[in-house]
């Protein structure tokens, strides 16, 4: 039978991707993204809860959020749920960490918060193509923020 890794999310940057990239010369980006969710608690109040998932984007998705990413702005992210282990030097004690590695990104927000839509397949595709298979599409956003300006062919470095 086949398994299935799949995360969906949609939320809002907590800080600025950090892009760095490997020995190898692979981009990688590390960022937090906040998910809220809305519910009645048992005195019938509505509370809200964040969620804080750590994201890690490779290649040339890595380099699409570096540029376009920022603090606060809104995307739509697909990928894996991944959870790395290892021992902790200090304490001996096994430490784990887990992480969403991307493989689709849409950005929701408007111009200057990131903006467009950037989409790949799975790294391998992106990275062997050395193309462009990337939608250059722009979304409708339900809300525009006033003043946003839409991206246009020029806006886009590729």
């Amino acid at each position: 039978m086949k398994s299935v890794n799949k995360v969906i999310l949609i939320g809002n940057l907590g800080k600025d991707p950090e892009l760095k990239h490997t020995p190898q010369g692979k981009a990688v980006a590390k960022f937090s993204l906040a998910t809220n969710e809305r519910y009645k608690d048992k005195d019938g109040q509505w509370q809200d809860r964040t969620e804080w998932h750590n994201i890690v984007l490779w290649e040339r998705l890595a380099e699409i959020a570096g540029e376009y990413l920022k603090k606060g702005g809104k995307v739509y992210i697909e990928g894996r749920i991944r959870t790395d282990s290892w021992d902790d030097k200090q304490t001996g004690q096994k430490k784990y960490m887990t992480n969403i590695i991307g493989n689709e990104i849409v950005l929701l927000s408007g111009r200057g918060e990131g903006g467009g839509e950037h989409t790949g397949g799975s790294r391998s595709a992106s990275a062997s193509s050395g193309g462009n298979n990337f939608d250059q599409s722009v979304p409708e956003p339900e809300h525009a923020p006033v003043g946003a300006s839409p991206i246009t062919d020029e806006d886009i470095p590729f």
